[in-house]
């Protein structure tokens, strides 16, 4: 009988060859050019081939212009509160932004950012929300760290202009000391209705809805967990099937064992990959575009990492430690952001 460790390398061996003649160049260096330089925080951003939306600490949102380079910041301004946006999402029409912390505030902006409107807000001591993304132009989801043990839903199906929260009864339970976090805005995943939560602390596991979010499972992983700061902070699906996590010990940014893992079942079972190797701390990570799920790269404490094997193998390809989230314009072409930059990364 074969064991689960052999069946994963085989899957592994049958993946690479069946992408291997559509797929065989290898990337191994990045050339970078700086978009923009603050005293800024940037943990989450929307790109297309046009435009890069950001949403960052002390109120303020923005936006470049990938085609003319213009730049354009709003800060938003809520009596004398200081807001940071860690969570946004675009649709075709509209930006939306989301604050962590009490209170939660949503705004929704025009493609501009001008004409913002509050169209979300919520008070309680333990608010928090960490992560959002649309389905597609009309429904959204917004989730955030467990009140009276629950998961926070939000949700809305109107483009974003109005949101409800889900009830206790259609949200997951969280066991103690098991949260989200707001590292990369990559704790949701979503592929035609379906949804993918990742969680961490205490207990890191995958929350997975095939509804989007009326009714939920949940899904153990081999991801390091036990302490406040383990777990799952990045998620990302190549596609309903192939779908890789990454985080591991925010407090111990070298340690690299038990902080990524790829399934190839929808989410499954999971398979730890790259064991002490390739990153360790990981704040996002994500598959190349058009890759079939084989190429992959990371950012985080211990700088930029990519593989061109399903995670197998890690090579470090930049020593920046201060990059926070990433996403791809094309498969050659991502935008990273953090402390203080912007940049774009083509990949060669």
């Amino acid at each position: 009988m074969l064991t689960k460790k052999v069946l994963f390398v085989l899957m592994i061996s049958m993946s690479c060859k069946s992408v291997l003649n559509n797929n065989d160049r290898t990337i191994s260096q990045i050339k970078i050019d700086t978009l923009l330089t603050d005293k800024i925080n940037i943990r989450a951003i929307s790109v297309n081939e046009n435009s890069i939306f950001y949403a960052a600490d002390k109120n303020r949102v923005g936006l470049i212009n990938l085609l003319t380079g213009t730049k354009k910041e709003f800060i938003v301004k809520k009596d004398s509160l200081t807001l940071e946006f860690r969570s946004c999402a675009k649709t075709a029409n509209s930006f939306f932004a989301l604050s962590i912390s009490n209170p939660a505030l949503l705004y929704q902006f025009s493609n501009d950012l001008t004409s913002p409107k509050l169209v979300y807000s919520e008070e309680n001591k333990n608010v928090f929300y960490d992560s959002m993304h649309f389905y597609d132009n009309l429904n959204g989801i917004a989730i955030g760290d467990p009140i009276n043990g629950y998961m926070s839903i939000i949700t809305t199906n109107d483009g974003g202009k109005t949101w409800r929260k889900n009830s206790t009864e259609n949200s997951p339970k969280l066991d103690d000391g098991e949260a989200f976090f707001a590292a990369s805005n990559t704790n949701i995943n979503l592929k035609n209705g379906k949804t993918w939560v990742v969680s961490g602390g205490k207990k890191s596991r995958l929350l997975y809805s095939e509804n989007k979010g009326t009714t939920w499972k949940t899904i153990e992983t081999p991801i390091i967990q036990g302490e406040a700061m383990t777990g799952i902070f990045t998620s990302d699906f190549y596609n309903e099937k192939i779908g890789i996590i990454a985080g591991g010990n925010y407090e111990k940014p070298l340690q690299n064992y038990q902080n990524k893992a790829i399934t190839f079942n929808g989410g499954t079972t999971w398979n730890l990959i790259g064991e002490n190797t390739g990153a360790g701390y990981t704040s996002c990570i994500q598959f190349f575009p058009k890759s079939y799920g084989k190429r992959i790269v990371s950012v985080g404490l211990t700088g930029l990492f990519i593989s061109n094997d399903f995670g197998l193998k890690w090579t470090k390809l930049s020593d920046d430690k201060s990059l926070n989230t990433i996403r791809f314009v094309n498969e050659n072409t991502a935008i990273a952001a953090g402390k203080d930059k912007i940049i774009k990364i083509h990949f060669l």
